[in-house]
């Protein structure tokens, strides 16, 4: 009787031993992340951040938070996260104690000012604008590259680049500076020896031409049209700098659809109509397209350029001043019959 006893005894616990092994198992490798998402842990997210966050992904939160005690995960690490559907608890534990993020594309296109720019990375980074803003600013990082407030923005070349999500406004600035030393290769920097320009002159020049024309495939006549001007001493007469000038004035979302004749008299180093040479600093973001279109600039023998009426996004290009003045008027009468006065 008592060797049956025993054997009953040895079997109940066998059987318990054997339900809580699985009971572990399940918590541990069963199956709990209910779909792919994207987890982003900013740097000061501690345990319970995390746990909110992640909650409505899990069939089992008990589950993950046994296995977290477990594993001694209580410090987050900060980064955006790939969870992926069907991900056990000790999987997403697993992952989440290594720091083994996943980078984002971050990118940005032609903005106008540090401040716009700040906006438009701070909802693609953790960092905030004010903070991304103030390292574009800072004197210390400004001094050592022989940049100013306004001519630092030429830094900053659109286009898509990898970053973890969590990286700071100093080491994405610092990233930035270093691809724009990149971008100047040998080739671009031989190219703007020929044209007798600086880095800081390129990106001048192409900041003009971005404003004056959308048209990829017009922007090395343009440029070429610049230069032309730049070597025989005209002043450029860009309406792009004018048009900078008011919105100095006016504030940036002052609208600008016609540059009026008193316009051309505002006393400013970035009017183009009163001063020779190109303005001090580039006066918004150009893109690489703009930049290479200085750099490939083609020779013509043009000095004016007028909006198409006949073609509209595209320019009229003369030779002489008669020519212009012809194009000119078009444009004007074509402009009041829009009745677009300002």
């Amino acid at each position: 009787m008592s060797k049956k006893i025993i054997s009953i005894v040895a079997s109940v616990v066998t059987i318990a031993i054997l339900f809580i092994g699985y009971s572990f198992y399940k918590k541990i490798h069963s199956k709990n992340v209910t779909k792919n998402f994207s987890l982003y842990i900013k740097s000061s997210d501690d345990f319970d951040n995390v746990k909110e966050k992640i909650t409505p992904f899990l069939n089992d939160v008990d589950g993950f938070i046994w296995v977290a005690n477990r594993k001694n995960y209580k410090k987050p690490k900060a980064g955006r996260y790939i969870l992926k559907k069907d991900m056990s608890n000790n999987d997403l534990v697993n992952l989440l104690r290594s720091g083994n993020q996943t980078a984002i594309k971050l990118s940005f296109n032609n903005q106008n000012t540090l401040e716009n720019l700040a906006g438009r990375v701070a909802a693609q980074l953790e960092a905030d604008s004010v903070s991304l803003l103030t390292s574009f600013k800072d004197p210390a990082f400004l001094s050592k590259n022989k940049f100013t407030e306004k001519s630092v923005l030429q830094i900053f070349i659109p286009n898509s680049y990898q970053f973890y999500w969590n990286t700071s406004a100093t080491r994405f600035r610092d990233k930035m500076l270093a691809e724009y030393h990149r971008f100047w290769n040998n080739d671009r920097i031989a190219k703007a020896k020929a044209l007798k320009l600086s880095k800081n002159d390129v990106i001048t020049l192409a900041s003009i031409v971005q404003k004056e024309t959308a048209k990829k495939t017009e922007r090395p006549i343009v440029a070429g049209l610049y230069l032309n001007r730049l070597k025989n001493g005209w002043p450029l007469q860009a309406d792009p700098t004018v048009i900078y000038c008011v919105k100095e004035k006016k504030g940036q979302n002052y609208v600008v659809k016609r540059v009026l004749t008193e316009d051309l008299k505002i006393k400013s180093p970035y009017n183009t109509y009163l001063n020779k040479g190109l303005p001090p600093t580039l006066i918004g973001m150009p893109d690489i397209s703009a930049i290479d279109g200085v750099l490939n600039a083609k020779k013509h023998d043009y000095y004016f350029m007028c909006a198409n009426v006949e073609k509209l996004g595209y320019h009229a290009f003369a030779r002489t001043i008669s020519q212009h003045n012809r194009n000119a008027t078009k444009y004007h009468r074509w402009l009041d019959r829009q009745r677009i006065n300002r």
